[in-house]
């Protein structure tokens, strides 16, 4: 008679294969069936779930293909009851994650019930999620959570769901008293917040901090670009004489953010680029200047997204990995722009390749996930042959989504 230990080995390998399999058809190239959800037996639904946490990347890439494409009905109570309950606290986080991308309006209220879960990774999410959820409902319990958040993996989430509401008066005051409260590294974290949500009430602080030589003036002189409020130009233009060198990028693309002097600050952001990817020693000009640029392409700026592209793609590490950030960033800050340009993209395979690796060092699980989303959406809705279509293929394939 076979033991236990060899009936649980058996049936553990026949739902592998449940889940390999269905992931499998997808690996096959545009199918029909990848025209919307594919149907996913219950046990494999929660096997799948099982394995988001399994130690080879392989399987719980397949896991999480399988899961994204069954249908929500079927899925979604799965991985509510897996966020509420389950024994992995990993793959509580992950299928947190996997929720998010299926809009479903109960997603909300379970959310919500996670602020205060012990799980780091899980109030990180659920911060992102009220980022992009904005409710007046939660701002209390935003504002209590920041009186005692200290991970520095979890409050630069919280303080952006904050900066998401800054319509609010409570909001306000107390991102103001952020700005110069704490380490630097949590004020940077507000002060990207302020800038990314146009907080124009910000704008006496951050000129403030923008005045003053230190880790934080190039994040304080890129949110003043960011407010477009032309009263931060007499700053910038006085930085700008005596700002240092590695400085200079953030401080161009800022003036041109205020749309002053663009046709004159681009070109030397553009050159700025290619002389420090070409020379060693100039890392730090490098980055700097990729977070401009980055700046102006989530502005619209095309020429700066061109940029990091065309530079990127030839590159070789150390200067290949800022550009492939910025690549990345440009894909989940302003997901229409980047693939407006790749279906046109002349070297669309190496462009997705740069963003991949970016995607790696990014690690924003939630990001990446609303980004897989918004491909997978497009790419359902595409007619063959078009050029949407056959890009989100090659990016299902190349990201493994």
């Amino acid at each position: 008679m076979p033991s236990k230990r060899s009936l649980t080995l058996a049936a553990s390998f026949l739902l592998l294969m449940a889940v390999f399999g269905a992931a499998a058809a997808q690996e096959r190239g545009p199918q029909p069936q990848e025209r919307g959800p594919q149907p996913l037996s219950g046990d494999a639904i929660r096997s799948s779930i099982d394995l988001l946490s399994n130690l080879d990347f392989l399987v719980r890439m397949k896991a999480s293909r399988a899961l994204r494409r069954a249908p929500a009905e079927a899925v979604v109570p799965a991985l509510m009851k897996a966020i509420e309950g389950h024994k992995d606290q990993f793959v509580r986080f992950r299928a947190l994650v996997l929720l998010s991308g299926f809009n479903d309006s109960r997603t909300a209220e379970l959310v919500r019930q996670t602020l205060t879960d012990p799980n780091d990774r899980l109030r990180a999410v659920a911060y992102m999620y009220f980022e992009h959820h904005p409710s007046a409902s939660v701002i209390p319990a935003l504002l209590d959570a920041l009186e005692r958040e200290e991970s520095e993996f979890v409050r630069p989430a919280l303080v952006r769901a904050l900066a998401a509401q800054g319509a609010d008066p409570k909001v306000r005051e107390t991102l103001l008293v952020e700005v110069g409260r704490g380490q630097d590294f949590f004020r940077s974290a507000v002060i990207e917040a302020l800038g990314d949500y146009r907080a124009a009430y910000a704008i006496d602080p951050l000129i403030a901090v923008a005045r003053q030589s230190g880790p934080l003036q190039v994040d304080a002189v890129t949110a003043l670009g960011k407010l477009k409020d032309r009263r931060a130009l007499e700053t910038l233009a006085s930085l700008q004489r005596t700002a240092s060198r590695e400085s200079q990028p953030m401080i161009a693309a800022a003036i041109c953010l205020l749309s002053v002097n663009c046709d004159a600050h681009v070109p030397y952001l553009l050159e700025t680029l290619r002389f420090a990817q070409q020379n060693a020693g100039f890392q730090e000009l490098l980055r700097n200047t990729v977070t401009a640029l980055v700046a102006l392409a989530n502005a619209g700026e095309k020429r700066a997204l061109n940029a990091i592209l065309d530079v990127g793609i030839p590159a070789v590490d150390p200067p290949r990995a800022p550009l492939a950030l910025g690549a990345a960033t440009i894909a989940i800050r302003n997901t229409p722009v980047m693939l407006s340009l790749l279906e046109a993209h002349a070297k669309r395979d190496a462009a997705i390749d740069l963003i991949g690796e970016g995607f790696d060092m990014l690690e924003e699980d939630y990001e990446e996930e609303r980004f897989f989303a918004a491909v997978r959406r497009g790419y359902w809705k595409a007619p063959e042959g078009s050029a949407t279509r056959t890009v989100g293929q090659a990016l299902i394939d190349k990201l493994e989504f």
